[in-house]
């Protein structure tokens, strides 16, 4: 059975090729440094230290973050809910299982369209 850092880095690889299916690389930017090594580990990521050169701030802790130009995405409930206005999507765990959330009009206004196996995780988040 793959372990639960396994089974999480597969998934943010998944959310980060559907996000940026053109890019062979794609830079991260996180607000919790212990998780770069996870990011840093899916190939065709680069962790980048600072937020303006990234391509997707991944927000763990942050609430409140201002309009950016990168695709934001939420890791926590309460992150996704407080950052709704920005965040393309959010992944957390539930009852020790993942949630995935892609918000579509935030889809739709960066022009991002997922792939078929992703398209029953976008919800309309108002």
């Amino acid at each position: 059975m793959s372990s639960a850092l396994e089974i999480e880095k597969g998934i943010y690889k998944t959310i980060l090729e559907a996000l940026f299916p053109s890019k062979s690389i794609v830079k991260v930017w996180s607000d919790e440094v212990s998780k770069n090594p996870l990011f840093a580990s899916i190939e065709g990521v680069r962790v980048v230290q600072n937020k303006k050169d990234a391509d997707i701030l991944m927000l763990f802790h942050t609430y409140d973050i201002q309009k950016s130009d990168q695709a934001v995405f939420a890791n926590g409930y309460l992150v996704l809910q407080r950052n709704k206005g920005n965040a393309v999507g959010g992944f957390y765990w539930q009852k020790g299982r993942p949630n995935l959330v892609f918000v579509k009009n935030k889809l739709q206004e960066r022009g991002i369209t997922l792939p078929k196996k992703l398209q029953s995780y976008i919800e309309d988040i108002e």
